[in-house]
């Protein structure tokens, strides 16, 4: 003990016990029982067990207080609960401690602890015993397990049969909770069908029945790894992390941010453009086809219509529609970064103009029938709007500054 127990333990009427109160904590902790751990402190045993169990406000003792928490000393958690941890369970739950309160003092979630007393308790009374608790997990855990469709004939060849006939392993799932409602040991999920068909040395489905599945594989194709994901474009995307400072704080103009608005069924287009640092918007004729090579060439044939120092950059996100991005760069020496994905804050500017230019283009209207000739008077009355944040100045006028410096 880091203090000294009172040889005199005459009443000394009421005063703070925090360090007599620490000290037994640590016993309890450590296993001791109430009694032991009082006579080792020096307080009564009746105070010992109101530390322990918490007592409730009453007339002259106007704060509760708070049991203490009696979980074991804690324990290098690992993947499985051990036997200490369902011992303390059990006794927390005689206490009829909550669930997220047991999960709080041993350090686990509280689904763990949920399904560990719903798989580990009786089955008849739905005691928890925490030895018999460590029994039954000990028995669940040597790998590897028998899987269920080899242990039972039956279900193997339904399986089969259907997979004869071309059915996805989902679909069979389906069937045999309809053709055997009442027989759970004919129910399986769909991933079960696949670990029997694609795990080598279980051998519980024909091989050769791994060709009707719709893929004609054997094994499984992983394509979580990053180094088989395929990239999202031909050449490689620069991105907006990488963009120079100078265009974050839009001092300085000539970076522009763009992107797509789709008119009805997805079949026409509208692309935009915006100027960060004064918001002067350009329009691009897209009527029928937004492929690269489409985009493209609008964007190099509006990029000509602007003087150099008005071409510092481009921002768009990850449509597909900028798979040519490498082949505008080299035309036009406009870099083009891209936005991290579902993003959209990162083209802020680009993001409110659309929104401006849905009362021109409402959504679900063709606006493929709009003329080059309709889009630039748009764009004209948008950028003859005065704006806030421009001091109420309107883009085409700070536009028209920096083209006559």
């Amino acid at each position: 003990m880091d203090f000294e127990i009172r040889a005199d333990r005459t009443p000394q009427g009421r005063r703070k016990l925090s360090r007599e109160r620490a000290a037994y904590s640590r016993l309890m902790r450590q296993g001791y029982s109430n009694t032991q751990a009082c006579r080792i402190v020096g307080v009564d045993r009746r105070t010992g067990q109101k530390w322990r169990n918490g007592r409730k406000p009453t007339g002259t003792q106007r704060t509760a207080m708070q049991p203490l928490l009696t979980a074991p000393e804690p324990l290098a958690v690992g993947r499985y609960l051990c036997e200490a941890e369902r011992i303390h369970i059990a006794d927390r739950l005689r206490e009829k401690a909550s669930i997220r309160t047991i999960a709080a003092e041993l350090g686990r979630s509280p689904s763990t602890i949920s399904r560990e007393i719903h798989r580990n308790q009786h089955p008849v009374n739905g005691r928890y015993r925490p030895f018999a608790a460590q029994a039954r997990a000990d028995k669940r855990r040597p790998r590897p397990k028998p899987g269920k469709i080899s242990q039972n004939p039956e279900l193997r060849d339904v399986i089969q049969q259907h997979l004869d006939l071309r059915w996805s392993p989902e679909q069979i799932c389906q069937a045999l909770r309809e053709q055997f409602p009442g027989r759970p040991e004919m129910h399986v999920v769909h991933e079960t069908i696949y670990q029997a068909l694609y795990v080598q040395g279980r051998g519980e489905l024909r091989r050769e029945v791994a060709a009707a599945l719709r893929t004609g594989r054997a094994q499984r194709k992983p394509r979580r790894q990053a180094q088989q994901r395929r990239p999202r474009f031909a050449d490689p995307m620069v991105m907006i992390s990488q963009r120079p400072a100078e265009a974050e704080d839009r001092a300085v103009p000539g970076h522009w941010e763009g992107d797509l608005i789709i008119g009805k069924d997805g079949a026409s287009q509208i692309g935009t453009l915006v100027e960060r640092a004064t918001r002067y918007v350009m329009l691009l004729h897209l009527p029928h086809f937004r492929t690269a090579e489409h985009v493209r060439d609008a964007l190099l044939a509006t990029a000509q219509t602007l003087p150099t120092h008005l071409k510092r950059s481009l921002t768009w996100d990850q449509g597909s529609e900028m798979a040519a991005h490498q082949d505008f760069t080299l035309a036009t020496n406009i870099p083009v970064y891209f936005c991290d994905p579902a993003s959209p804050w990162q083209r802020g500017s680009n993001e409110n103009t659309n929104g401006l230019l849905r009362q021109y283009f409402p959504k679900g209207t063709d606006l493929s029938v709009h003329s080059p000739q309709h889009l630039l008077a748009v764009a004209a009355e948008l950028n003859g709007r005065p704006r806030k944040t421009l001091g109420w100045k309107t883009p085409a006028e700070r536009m028209h500054k920096l083209l006559a410096t």
